[in-house]
Parts: C-alpha cells; structure tokens; sequence
C-alpha cells in the first residue's frame, strides 16, 4: 500500500524524501511524499508547489558579454573557430550558483592555440559554475580572446533585444530558472474509516541548487506571500455605524487571544523565513551567516547596537538590515 510505503503519520502533516538521483551535473532528480492531508487539500498544495517552484525561485545567470575588439554580433573573429554569436550561445548554457543578489563580474582572457571552457573563466568567490566542461570556443590559431562576463540574479526568464548592443557589449537572453521540470500526483487511502490523501512532488534541477533545497525555498516563498496578511491590522467584527447592544454576559477576551495568536503565528513564521528573503548586499549577508544569523528570527534577537559589534559589520550594513526589515516585515529592531 502507498501509505506503508512512505510511511503516512496519523497525526501531523509530514515529508519525506522518497528518492534521489543525480543524471547528471546539470540535471538533479527529487522525489517527495507528503501526507496525509484531508480531501482536497493535496490538490491546493500541489498546485501551488508547483508555480512557486516554476515562477518564484531565483537563480543566476550571464546577461551581457563583451568581447573585446568585435563590432557585430555575426563578426568572426580571425583564429577563433566559432562567431560571436556562436560563442554567445555557448556563454547561454553555463548553469550558475551566485550567492550574491549585486550584478558580479566575470572573465575570460585566454591565448591560444586553445580550446576554451567554462572552466577557463575567472569568477568572484561568490559566483560558483555547476559544469565547467561546457564548451565555449576553440582559438586556433596564437590570438588572443578576452571577454568580460556580467552576472545577475532573478527570476523567471529575460529576453534581450540584441540590437541593443554597443561598444562590444552583447546582451545575452537570460534564463534564471533553476528548475528545469515539477510534477505532482495525488492518491487517496483510507485512514481510521476516513479517507486521506498523499501528495507526490518530483522536482528537477539544474544543480545549482538540490531538490531539497529548491522544496524549502519554494514553501519560505509561499510563506513570505501571506505575510503582509499576518502583519495587517485586524478590524473589530463591529465596524459599521451600529453600536453593539448591550448584554449582562461578560465578554471574552477575543482580542487578547487574537494578539497572541498573531505574535505566536509571526514567530513561528519567521523561523522558517531566511534572511535571504532580506536581499542584503553580500556584505551585510556573508557578516550575518559567519555569527549563525540564518532566519528572520535569529536577526530579531539583534538590537541595532549588537548588530554594531558584529566584525566588518559597518554603519552603513547596519542601515541596510534595519530597512529591509521595516520594509519587508515591519520589525524595527532599535525599539529592543
């Protein structure tokens, strides 16, 4: 039976990781049973793993080249086997892992004769490449082919107008998606005489990120949309122009309740929301992660003079931290 399989609990909502395989550096397979949910509710969920995965996670990606000494994008170049837009192509199908949200720069200086690869480019510590065998072109002949790279972070996928270029510069469509496929599948048992279902998630990636991590950034995400909706003020059942009749029986404390259920709900929220969410420049961030600063809640332990006494944690990073979280979340740290 499917439930004996993966192991269904009969009393919370459960995953787990029911297989895994890596087809190659460029194509990461997961497989994913959770359970059990009430009839129905696997289909909501399903779906919306689905688009979150496909349209919500970020990934890197070379948006511009620009080659040195080339005028047009189908120049050729003497001594070098392919054209420019050839080698444009080739710089389109390197997978990246940035960890930077700030455009990084990249470079290609090589002298032939020489075939070159994505492992003769010259990347920033924050910039990993997936595959580095990914062909890009073969020098021929003793010339020489240098080649700056931009770098970006996104979503979704960006379609560049080539007549665009200027002074060699060369905009590349850009794909920063780091899912390459998402199915799920529902199926129902019964359960203590009820019926339940099992929701089967099979995630595909590019390897810049696992199946796993790309499962938790996909539910921080749909996390992160119903935020707004826990922070908003609540208006009182009575709001109209009718006052509320007198009674002798006394009244519960429902605002009371709902204050603390809303707090209670915020924290366990930002337990599970990565300061990633934050979009801090990689200084403000890489000073965060080296003092185990990994989720909202860690940072809201910080008052702004302790996040001062953090090493190379400048004034300036300080100010940054201090926006992002009244934007994102409304939390200000300098009334702790």
């Amino acid at each position: 039976m499917i439930q004996d399989e993966v192991g269904v609990s009969t009393q919370i909502l459960q995953w787990r990781c029911i297989e895994s395989r890596m087809e190659s550096k460029r194509l990461l397979y997961g497989r994913f049973a959770i359970s059990p949910f009430r009839r129905g509710q696997a289909n909501t969920v399903g779906i919306a793993m689905r688009r979150a995965l496909l349209n919500e996670i970020e990934g890197a990606s070379i948006t511009s080249a620009e080659i040195k000494r080339v005028k047009h994008e189908y120049s050729t170049i003497s001594g070098i086997k392919e054209s420019v837009h050839d080698i444009l192509i080739n710089l389109k199908e390197i997978v990246i892992k940035s960890d930077s949200y700030e455009p990084q720069k990249a470079y290609i200086s090589i002298y032939g004769p020489k075939k070159v690869t994505a492992q003769d480019i010259k990347i920033p510590p924050s910039v990993r490449i997936i595959d580095d065998t990914q062909y890009i072109t073969t020098l021929t002949e003793a010339v020489s082919l240098d080649i700056e790279l931009n770098i970006e972070k996104d979503c979704g996928y960006r379609i560049e107008n080539l007549r665009k270029y200027k002074d060699s510069v060369f905009p590349i469509d850009a794909v920063f998606m780091p899912i390459r496929n998402v199915n799920y599948s529902v199926h129902s048992f019964e359960m203590k005489e009820k019926m339940k279902e099992i929701l089967f998630l099979e995630i595909w990636t590019d390897g810049s990120l696992t199946p796993k991590e790309a499962l938790y950034e996909a539910s921080r995400n749909l996390i992160d949309l119903f935020i707004p909706l826990i922070n908003s003020e609540r208006k009182g059942i009575n709001s109209g122009t009718e006052k509320p009749k007198e009674s002798n029986t006394p009244s519960l404390p429902f605002q009371s309740l709902s204050s603390n259920m809303e707090e209670m709900t915020k924290n366990t929220a930002f337990r599970h929301i990565f300061i990633d969410q934050l979009e801090l420049p990689a200084r403000a961030y890489n000073c965060l992660k080296r003092v185990d600063v990994h989720t909202i809640a860690d940072l809201s332990n910080y008052s702004e003079s302790d996040l001062v006494k953090i090493k190379n944690f400048g004034k300036k990073s300080v100010e940054q931290v201090l926006e992002a979280l009244k934007k994102r979340f409304s939390i200000d740290l300098s009334e702790k």
